[in-house]
């Protein structure tokens, strides 16, 4: 991995590229090319994903736990924020294996969900900045 100042909006991969925390490439294939669409895709996934963190910190059961972890991964697939999707993955596998909740993972979960609001938040800014 190459040193390489980065934002709160990108971080460096293991190949020394700048990658951002959704897949823009993934995210217009979805949306059909069309920008105002990949806009309100964003804004629904970041509800979404604050939504639900919440609901993963609160869960007290498993199954709850797993519910809430399957929509921020399902989610996170489609719009292309893949270190989120791998967090969740991971969580669930251990889950899913019978080992006990990790307050680490639901922690990892949180800062993946906040750096994509970031992004989102920053990326609506502009967009907005653009046509106003």
């Amino acid at each position: 991995m190459r040193a390489v100042k980065t934002d709160t909006v990108l971080k460096i991969d293991f190949r020394g590229r700048a990658t951002r925390p959704i897949d823009m490439m993934h995210l217009a294939k979805q949306a059909l090319g069309d920008p105002g669409l990949e806009l309100e895709i964003l804004r629904a996934y970041s509800e979404t994903m604050a939504r639900h963190v919440d609901r993963l910190e609160q869960s007290t059961t498993v199954p709850d736990l797993l519910h809430n972890l399957h929509t921020i991964k399902g989610a996170s697939v489609g719009v292309g924020a893949w270190s989120l999707a791998e967090h969740a993955h991971v969580m669930t596998t251990e889950l899913n294996a019978g080992e006990p909740v990790n307050p680490e993972r639901v922690e990892d979960i949180r800062m993946a969900v906040e750096e994509v609001q970031t992004f989102i938040a920053d990326r609506i800014a502009r967009a907005e900045a653009m046509t106003g």
